[in-house]
């Protein structure tokens, strides 16, 4: 169990029949009346996120989530299929279920699976990705100011801005979760 008045960032708790990450917290002490602890509660099921308040004692169960390697090996249009490395079991996801998360991800790249009592919900790419970039329009010297940058379309489909030096069929290093532009690779 785990009391308000010990919220983190970054813990997942049970409450309401859900679970809940905590994305941010404050300690807050009024003048007048009891100390209370606001939190922005993320619902790792279906991504909602909800603002609450609560008394430092109240106690909440911890929600183990577990991180699974597994290997992302095709879409045939209908499934996403991943495989377990070590047990080669196969399991495969919707369109609705993976969402936007294996944007950056190539076939045959390791992703982390993330559960709750056994239950899939999200899918973790890799922090740092580098692709090739298959389509953008060449960069014009003269035309820039500091930090231009243009559309590229890398081989995943996904767009990302890159500078202006870059050219179709380099590599780039792609930071997943803000879909920025690194470096060459």
């Amino acid at each position: 169990m785990i009391s308000a008045g010990d919220f983190r960032n970054g813990i997942t708790i049970e409450m309401d029949n859900n679970v809940y990450q905590i994305i941010d917290f404050q300690h807050v002490k009024p003048g007048k009346g009891a100390a209370f602890v606001r939190t922005s509660l993320k619902n790792i099921k279906n991504g909602g996120v909800v603002e609450k308040s609560f008394r430092p004692t109240d106690k909440f169960p911890a929600a183990r989530i577990d991180r699974a390697d597994m290997q992302y090996l095709y879409n045939d249009g209908d499934f996403y299929y991943f495989m377990d490395v070590n047990t080669f079991e196969q399991i495969q996801m919707t369109p609705d279920q993976v969402g936007d998360a294996l944007k950056f991800v190539k076939e045959n790249e390791m992703v982390k699976m993330l559960s709750h009592n056994g239950a899939v919900f999200s899918i973790e790419p890799p922090l740092f990705v580098e692709l090739e970039i298959t389509s953008t329009e060449p960069g014009f010297k003269g035309n820039t100011a500091t930090g231009a940058t243009k559309p590229a379309i890398v081989e995943t489909g996904a767009q990302v801005l890159v500078p202006l030096f870059v050219d179709n069929g380099e590599k780039i290093k792609i930071d997943t979760r803000t879909g920025e532009y690194l470096s060459r690779a």
